[in-house]
């Protein structure tokens, strides 16, 4: 007995493989992992990749993004960029990504994500806040930005 698995833009039944866009998101995410093996060596390249990745995104999402690089790469100059499954990212010098930009056009949601991963440093208690929905970013969301990434690398 075939079942049929809803997917965003394909209806398919299961056992049929991958979809199209389930093909590609591996294929891209396999020449990502290869990119991130030099950018963990090459700042330059891991800059170039998230620079990439950021123009790509629909205008919203593009100006989040690149306001957030600016503000990571100023208050946290040690977090290297590169992209972690097709986003911004930015790793310690372990390669382990410490923050990221989810846009909101790539999943089609009403808003942007900016998460944290288990090696930030927000522990506080038994309960923390890991990711913060974006909409937009005035003045008093970059300052809570600053305070959230030079916590997250002290």
């Amino acid at each position: 007995m075939n079942t049929k698995i809803e997917t965003k833009n394909n209806t398919k039944k299961s056992g049929e493989g991958f979809t199209a866009e389930e093909k590609a998101a591996m294929k891209a995410r396999t020449l990502e992992l290869k990119l991130e093996a030099r950018a963990n060596k090459d700042r330059a390249v891991g800059e170039s990749a998230v620079l990439t990745a950021i123009s790509q995104m629909k205008i919203d999402d593009r100006v989040m993004a690149q306001k957030l690089h600016e503000i990571i790469t100023t208050n946290a100059p040690a977090l290297m960029p590169k992209t972690w499954y097709g986003m911004p990212a930015y790793a310690n010098p372990d390669g382990k990504v410490i923050c990221f930009f989810q846009a909101a056009g790539k999943f089609n949601v009403r808003y942007a994500t900016f998460g944290f991963q288990p090696d930030a440093n927000l522990d506080e208690g038994n309960m923390w806040a890991t990711s913060f929905a974006l909409l937009k970013l005035t003045a008093f969301e970059e300052a809570k930005i600053i305070a959230l990434v030079k916590k997250a690398v002290r």
